[in-house]
């Protein structure tokens, strides 16, 4: 259990037992175990995160109560786009192939730049096996749930290869209001295929070429009588080659190519086109990073690389390209016979539109015995201005409101003003001598192990992060029909802190036990201010009597719970070829929205009450070769009409046929 290999935090392997960083690893008996179908599933039971629906009913994740834009994901070592309002749907990736999901927590810019401001979700597959298999499985259920998947596989001593297929249909369902012609989640299907070829050609010198590509279909309802479709199309091919120099000098070369690509489109009812949007976006990376070893144990870390990213939409006021040219360097010592680790380094991103960022990091850990060790980490992230908050430009036709990226307020509001469409501005400064710029975060986290036992181990951490000039919307004019022009700046402050605990423990071979919990405080800097000094008010109902609030009746940001558990129970009974587990996940009350109009969540706003979700699972094997499962994930069937994320009770059937 304590032999657990993380490559994400570092860009090299080392043990999580030993890492001086806040990580955790949700490895393949877990992701077996729980029969979960998409990633989404399986970070919503860990601890620190929690998954939320977004616009669009798109699934993202929250890491010590950071939003989804704040945290990069990746598989096999290079990052997903294609993001909706900044949210990266995770169930866009299935688990079928997955080895392992490596989490990093806290600022993580030092070694991959943009995106990491609030950690890193990394995604590996698996690595075909020593001959020739195949597997294949099936799962049915609740709100016409249908998974496929097979892989194939071969390896032998010069190469290898794997080819996977996954194939899954949702029949959609609805938590809202019975009388609303829209669903929650309209009905859709989506396909994955994956490949990986490995050639070994010589001793030194080894080549892997992957690709993945990714397509979903889904109904576009829009009202009773506007109805289309949407459509996501995603690929990604990478191609890297390892060099061995001497035995303390390793290169990497690595070229990354991939294209998200969505579309949607309504239709009324004499079938004529009365919507279409779309929406591409391409990144270009190629990387070299080497690794030499002074001593056994000191080892520096150094890559060069550099991005080369477009996006085309209707909306924007042009077709932006980004290049981003960036360095990095990193060294990880021992020092005091291996009990003090030493992790520090920098990252240095140039860009052609927004300043360049300087990313450093430093980390320790100590291992005051066999049992204790503890470990501190600072590190600095950020997040760059995405496409849509630069050129954005976007009018409602029905209502004529305007959203304005910063680089298209430099030519449309001057436009407006001089054909007498604008009325006013609405800030003293002049809005368009404030350009944005990154979004950044100062993280720490302190942290304390205790393995009292080799079954046994426990952890403690405190963490805190300081994130500045948060991109939001702010009016910045008037037109003169009375709407107004809204654009991007950087105007806000906040933090995330709290305290984390998790808990693992093999009570013997055959069963397990896992837990977590997290106490969490996620507040705006400006509105604590704003609280203290009595400058907000609210009522508890349309009808009620304005109240002067205080700081303690200021909840913090929206969508955070303050407390977080997750509890498992994992049981085998090896001479039946039977497994079995209970899992469970609580998140306390949390506000949904500002009811009484003063720009704040407070205790007078409204909130969803806290609520656990209970998943249970059981299979048997049969022949070696065979695997039926039935399960139930939300067993007692919770539903709210506005945690979107959880349908209801989702009853199923799985069977699993494995020749390796």
């Amino acid at each position: 259990m304590l032999d657990e290999v993380i490559s994400t935090a570092t860009r090299s392997h080392r043990l999580l037992s030993s890492l001086p960083l806040s990580a955790q690893i949700v490895g393949r008996d877990e992701i077996e175990q729980g029969r979960n179908l998409r990633l989404g599933d399986l970070l919503s039971e860990q601890t620190n995160l929690i998954t939320v629906a977004d616009l669009g009913g798109v699934r993202s994740v929250q890491m010590q109560g950071m939003d989804s834009e704040h945290i990069l994901v990746m598989i096999d070592g290079v990052p997903l786009i294609g993001r909706t309002a900044g949210s990266l749907d995770i169930n866009r990736i299935a688990l079928f192939n997955v080895e392992q999901v490596e989490i990093v927590k806290g600022a993580s810019s030092s070694l991959y730049g943009n995106e990491a401001l609030g950690g890193i979700i990394h995604v590996i597959t698996r690595k075909p096996k020593e001959g020739m298999g195949a597997e294949a499985q099936y799962r049915g259920g609740s709100f016409g749930t249908h998974n496929l998947n097979t892989q194939v596989q071969y390896k032998e001593s010069q190469w290898s290869g794997t080819l996977g297929i996954d194939a899954y249909r949702h029949g959609g369902y609805d938590v809202g209001l019975a009388n609303d012609a829209l669903n929650t989640v309209e009905p859709f299907e989506n396909y994955t295929i994956s490949s990986r070829t490995h050639y070994k050609v010589s001793a030194g010198t080894e080549i892997t070429m992957s690709g993945r590509y990714y397509h979903q279909r889904q109904d576009h309802v829009a009202a009773d009588t506007l109805r289309g479709e949407s459509s996501v199309n995603e690929w990604n091919i990478n191609t890297k080659g390892k060099f061995t120099h001497t035995q303390k000098w390793k290169t990497t070369m690595e070229f990354y190519a991939t294209q998200y690509d969505a579309n949607e489109f309504l239709r009324n009812p004499a079938g004529s086109l009365w919507d279409q949007r779309g929406f591409k976006q391409g990144l270009l990376r190629p990387e070299i990073r080497s690794r030499y070893n002074i001593r056994s144990d000191h080892l520096l870390i150094a890559g060069l690389g550099s991005t080369h990213e477009f996006a085309i939409r209707e909306e924007f006021s042009q077709n932006p390209i980004f290049y981003a040219p960036y360095g990095y360097l990193q060294y990880d010592g021992f020092f005091l016979n291996k009990k003090l680790n030493l992790l520090s380094g920098f990252r240095f991103d140039g860009h052609n539109v927004y300043a360049f960022q300087l990313s450093p990091k430093l980390a320790l850990r100590y291992q005051w015995t066999n049992y204790l060790s503890t470990k501190v980490s600072v590190g600095y992230g950020y997040r760059a201005p995405a496409f849509r908050q630069l050129y954005f430009n976007f009018t409602n036709s029905t209502i004529g409101y305007t959203v304005l990226g910063y680089e298209a307020t430099q030519t449309h509001l001057p436009e407006l003003e001089e054909n007498g469409t604008l009325s006013q501005y609405l800030l003293r400064e002049d809005p368009l001598s404030q350009p944005l710029i990154p979004e950044n975060s100062l993280s720490y986290n302190l942290g304390l192990e205790i393995f009292p036992i080799p079954s046994l181990s426990t952890r403690l951490a405190v963490f805190r992060n300081n994130i500045s000039n948060l991109i939001d919307t702010r009016i910045v004019a008037r037109k003169k029909n009375g709407q107004g022009i809204f654009s991007y700046y950087n105007v806000n402050a906040i933090y995330t802190q709290g305290i984390e605990s998790d808990l693992k423990w093999e009570i013997n071979k055959n069963l397990n036990l896992a837990g977590g919990y997290q106490y969490l405080l996620a507040k705006d800097k400006t509105a604590l201010e704003q609280f203290e000094n009595g400058e907000i008010y609210g009522r508890s109902s349309p009808k009620a009597s304005t109240l002067q609030l205080n700081v303690s009746e200021y909840f913090g940001l929206y969508n955070r719970s303050k407390h977080m558990l997750n509890g498992k129970v994992f049981y085998n009974i090896p001479t039946w070829g039977v497994d079995a587990n209970i899992r469970l996940t609580y998140r306390s009350r949390y506000g949904l929205q500002d009811t009484n109009q003063n720009s704040y969540l407070d205790e007078l706003d409204e909130f969803i009450e806290g609520y656990m979700i209970w998943d249970v699972a059981i299979a048997k094997v049969f022949a070696r070769r065979y695997q039926l499962a039935l399960g139930a994930d939300n067993a007692l069937g919770f539903t709210h009409p506005q945690v979107s994320e959880v349908p209801g009770r989702i009853a199923y059937v799985k069977l699993s046929v494995q020749s390796f």
